[in-house]
């Protein structure tokens, strides 16, 4: 199957490569002079530098009412034809400029012709994001902070899957949370994965099963970018995003393009690791349709970093294809369909050459997703009104085997389907009250049911969660003021009664380079089984497994937050800093604890309502850049989560463990990003990570008894540097060498042997690694 999907994305590309630069009617890629002037529904436009007046090529643009974009030709010209009369929106973005955009009207008796004059930007503060509100909106206005994570991150970091990228984000950090298999968590401020919500193009489909390792399953060659927002600082994507919201965007065809990357690893001299990866865009010639294609391989070997004969990191093989297609019937609606599949195999322990029953310690899964999505926009009266009506779904069928000391019954089966529906209606408004305003208001309804099978611990476990929804909110824009009030009412069937859950967004804008906001919102998690829960750890040579108590309440948050985002230009030199202060209160908040074993003789931890706990800190993002030449990004988080009252988490000599300080979060931790292009094409990029103290449970097996460790810190650094060379008709090849985890900073207290904890691992996912890799672009 991979065969076929690998040759069907090829051929597009070869296809590509001979059409991309074909004359169409959306932009003449290869013609220097201007586009002769016509008249009725047509815009002509030119893109040139502010200071020198020089053309700028190969600039975006993009028409944010209708989704339609092009690129300027090698004089900076470019062209739409066939619009329909009306006032539209143009966005222009090129390397190393500043976002432009200008409102524009296209008349059937007359052509529209509009001149861009960009000036030098290096930090994109006025990107466009999705997920503030739904609608997009500079970052720069966006009621909330939004980080992004886009391609110069992604490519920066040698990132070849999402967990590695989300590192370089303030607020976040990523962990791996199993010696054996590799099962991957994403912390924001703080708080531990289920408590924010992944969502895929604003979808809400990424189900607790999926959770499990999905941060490591969602491949960079799919991702366009990647926006978080930290806290629950909107009601339209639901009410337990308590933590914060990461919004996946991929790919979306909007001009002819492809890129294939290759990337061979290899981890501390122990084990090799193979990523592949392609994408291409192919949009029709007058923009009615386009479709964006995307594959991956990647295959990793097991590495033993102790040498006890059990793996750190476990063997990986996985294949995924995707696309997203669009269709417009008019010129004021569009059809988007996306598909995506994932075929993925890992396996830890040891004894690979083995059946898993057969080996000391076995955490195998073999998963199949599958997953799309169906949505209809349709705009009206001059683009102000917009309708939305979609359907998502995602289906996942895992074969699994958690097992230790040879058990033969230790296999299970997974059958998981999330499907989520809905509607949003956006109405811009030109006095509503007192100032203008934007209204959203939606329905949407989403139900997944869970089906675990695991005959060797006694575990049939069916779980359908259903949660109507019914969200509004209304956006004040009063100038130097922006107010944003919004409520969700959530009915959930694991809970009794209806839930609102209000958010409050204030922004304050004196001037273009300075915004201040305050944000008040509330949620909940419901008393339902989350991605730890499907995951059997082995500790001391037994399986353990999650279990709900009875009576389990839902579990209550109330987040406060405030921030200040300055950009100032310092010389040659622009600059930006982020402080953003947060507090989350829990109340009922869930906690783990060892309840011993069951009646068949299984080792449990339970998961019932602790007293409360409180999360709270600052967030520092600082950027500098010099033009194209030197950019540097850096981020810290300072914080304390801590619970109410001591809690129980475990017992030894028959007194109870118990600990008032969260496991698992540092008070301190933080990354670093350094680019420099000291020669035209060639580009050296310093990257790092710091993780501060915290502590870890460590469950006997391997040591007498069960007790809490205090971890030291750890800082990782990694080296990149690439060289593009540009080839014919644009086509550039790039070659990139370096080092991830130079410092070979890792964890040294390994567990070791059959009655490890395997649970008991903490600090970087990764040792010393070198990465060849090779990218050919146009």
């Amino acid at each position: 199957m991979k065969k076929m999907i690998t040759a069907l994305l090829f051929a597009t590309l070869c296809t590509h490569t001979i059409q991309a630069n074909s004359p169409n009617d959306v932009t003449a890629a290869t013609v220097n002079p201007a586009p002769e002037i016509k008249k009725g529904c047509y815009i002509s436009g030119h893109v040139i530098e502010k200071k020198s007046e020089e053309n700028i090529p190969f600039a975006n643009i993009y028409i944010q009412e209708t989704k339609q974009g092009t690129i300027s030709n090698e004089a900076g010209h470019f062209e739409f034809k066939n619009m329909a009369p009306g006032k539209y929106t143009i966005r222009v973005s090129a390397m190393g400029y500043r976002t432009e955009t200008k409102t524009v009207t296209v008349s059937k008796d007359y052509a529209t012709v509009v001149h861009f004059e960009m000036t030098d930007e290096s930090l994109k503060i006025e990107e466009l994001v999705v997920s503030a509100n739904r609608n997009e909106v500079s970052r720069r206005e966006a009621p909330v902070v939004v980080n992004i994570a886009g391609p110069k991150l992604i490519e920066t970091v040698n990132s070849t899957d999402l967990a590695k990228t989300l590192n370089y984000l303030p607020g976040l950090r990523v962990e791996n949370n199993c010696q054996n298999c590799g099962f991957p968590q994403v912390r924001i401020n703080g708080l531990e994965g289920p408590y924010s919500q992944i969502l895929i193009n604003s979808r809400p489909v990424v189900s607790a099963l999926s959770g499990v390792y999905g941060l490591e399953q969602i491949p960079v060659s799919m991702i366009e970018r990647v926006e978080v927002v930290r806290g629950g600082g909107s009601a339209l994507f639901g009410a337990n995003a308590v933590g914060g919201t990461i919004n996946i965007i991929t790919k979306d065809p909007v001009n002819n393009s492809f890129q294939v990357s290759s990337n061979f690893s290899n981890i501390n001299g122990g084990a090799w690791e193979q990523y592949m990866g392609a994408n291409a865009s192919l949009v029709s010639k007058d923009n009615s349709y386009g479709i964006a294609l995307y594959e991956s391989y990647r295959n990793r070997n097991d590495y033993d970093h102790d040498g006890d004969g059990f793996s750190e990191l476990g063997q990986l093989n996985m294949n995924t294809f995707g696309l997203r297609t669009y269709y417009r019937p008019t010129h004021t609606s569009r059809i988007s369909l996306e598909y995506h599949t994932t075929n993925e195999t890992r396996r830890g322990g040891n004894k690979f050459d083995l059946q898993p029953h057969e080996a000391d310690i076995t955490e195998q899964t073999k998963h199949i997703i599958n997953s799309g999505g169906l949505s209809y926009d349709k705009f009206w009266d001059d683009y102000k009104h917009k309708l939305s009506i979609y359907t998502s779904l995602q289906h996942i069928d895992r074969d699994s085997y958690y097992g230790a000391q040879r058990d033969p019954n230790a296999y299970g089966k997974t059958d998981d389907l999330t499907w989520v529906t809905g509607a949003t209606y956006t109405a811009g408004i030109d006095k509503f009250i007192f100032s203008p305003a934007t209204f959203t208001g939606g329905l949407e309804y989403q139900e997944n049911s869970l089906h675990d099978i695991m005959t060797g611990y006694n575990r049939d476990m069916k779980q359908n969660v259903r949660i109507a929804s019914l969200f509004l909110q209304n956006e004040w824009d009063m100038k130097i003021f922006s107010l944003l009030i919004g409520a969700r009412l959530d009915k959930h069937n694991l809970i009794e009664n209806p839930i609102i859950s209000p958010r409050v967004n204030l922004l304050f804008k004196p001037e273009e380079n300075f915004q201040a906001r305050l944000t008040y919102s509330t949620g909940f998690r419901a008393p339902q089984a989350y991605d730890e829960d499907l995951h059997v750890t082995a500790v001391g040579g037994e399986g353990v497994q999650i279990t709900l108590a009875d009576g389990l309440r839902e579990e209550r948050s109330n987040s406060f937050s405030g921030s200040i985002d300055w950009t100032k230009q310092l010389g040659h030199w622009q600059s930006n800093i982020l402080l953003e202060g947060f507090y989350t209160g829990l109340n009922d908040v869930f906690v783990l604890e060892d309840i011993g074993e069951n009646a068949e003789g299984f080792m449990l931890k339970g998961r019932r309502n602790g007293s409360g706990a409180k999360v709270y800190g600052v967030n520092i993002e600082a950027k500098m850049a010099h033009g194209k030449d030197v950019s540097v990004q850096m981020g810290a988080t300072v914080q304390r989560s801590r619970y109410n009252s001591a809690e129980v988490w475990s017992e030894a000599d028959g007194a109870p463990l118990t600990t008032k300080r969260m496991p698992r979060t540092p008070d301190f931790y933080g990354y670093l990003t350094l680019t420099a292009s000291p020669l035209k094409n060639f580009e050296a990029s310093l990257s790092g990570t710091y993780t501060g103290e915290m502590l870890v449970p460590h469950y006997a097996g391997y040591i007498a008894q069960d007790r809490m460790e205090e971890t030291p810190d750890f800082f990782d650094v990694n080296l990149k540097l690439g060289y593009t060379f540009v080839m014919r008709d644009h086509i550039k090849f790039q070659l990139n060498t370096g080092v991830q985890n130079i410092l070979n900073s890792f964890q040294e207290d390994l567990d070791k042997g059959e009655f490890r904890d395997s649970g008991y691992f903490y600090g970087p996912t990764s040792p010393r690694t070198i990465f060849v890799g090779l990218k050919i672009m146009n």
